[in-house]
């Protein structure tokens, strides 16, 4: 019964209205830094190891997403089970492995954050998920069609960006140490943050191979955390390294 909960046109306002939200943090974000990583303070309340944080706050999509799916799992087609895998691989990366690579022993996140990205998570797989079980009519067309072509290739590419950049910035530290130093070569030449740079490339490409308003509503959301974040990162060097270059910017080469 809940899979019939929400109309198409009941389903597109709750997007819109989270869309028109995504927004307005995105504003928010610009003038308030979230106390998360490099930000973190005791100020905004308990916290909890980075690590199990990360766990915490991005595996509640994945299970979001397929309690969903498994209700209805017969109409999924074939370039919707692309979709679905590529979404999925992400984030079994980004919550079972990424987290314990990470070189941030003893360095915690507060829990306003973890529950924050967690009603985030709760959303977002909720969208995907009741729109493959519910409203996807993809045919296996789709799988020769540009949009879902060129996609991928933009997904692999942003995950390739951020796979690499994350490698080097985990180098950058040995296991015992805390601090932090500038990242040099490749594109940290060009931007501070070519990670998320990188993620944000990845999740264009899914809206575009998906397109779908669940994947673009995804988009704008990851902008609108991922640009302020940068911007905050980058000032964050400038402020703590007299010499930072000045010919970077924080997110997207030659523009900002």
């Amino acid at each position: 019964m809940f899979l019939l909960l929400f109309s198409w046109a009941q389903y597109k306002n709750v997007l819109f209205i989270w869309i028109a939200i995504a927004i307005i943090i995105f504003f928010l974000l610009l003038k308030v830094t979230a106390p998360y990583g490099r930000h973190s303070t005791t100020k905004w309340g308990p916290q909890i190891a980075n690590s199990i944080g990360w766990l915490i706050m991005e595996i509640p999509v994945l299970i979001v997403l397929w309690y969903f799916l498994l209700k209805n799992i017969t109409i999924i087609t074939t370039p919707s089970w692309v979709m679905i895998g590529l979404f999925t691989f992400h984030y079994l990366y980004r919550s079972l492995i990424f987290p314990f690579r990470l070189h941030t022993k003893g360095k915690k996140t507060p829990w306003v954050i973890v529950g924050s990205a967690i009603f985030f998570n709760l959303i977002n797989g909720f969208s995907l998920g009741y729109y493959f079980s519910n409203f996807a009519a993809y045919t296996n067309s789709w799988l020769l069609d540009l949009r879902f072509i060129f996609g991928i290739v933009l997904f692999i590419t942003g995950m390739s960006i951020n796979w690499k950049a994350d490698n080097m910035l985990i180098r950058l530290r040995k296991p015992d140490e805390t601090g932090y130093k500038i990242p040099t070569g490749w594109l940290f030449n060009r931007i501070s943050c070519p990670n998320l740079w990188g993620e944000l490339l990845e999740w264009l490409g899914f809206a575009i191979l998906c397109w779908n308003l669940p994947a673009l509503t995804f988009f704008i959301w990851t902008a609108a955390n991922l640009i302020p974040r940068a911007l905050s990162h980058h000032r964050w060097y400038q402020q703590h390294f007299k010499n930072y270059p000045t010919e970077r910017k924080a997110i997207i080469p030659f523009v900002c």
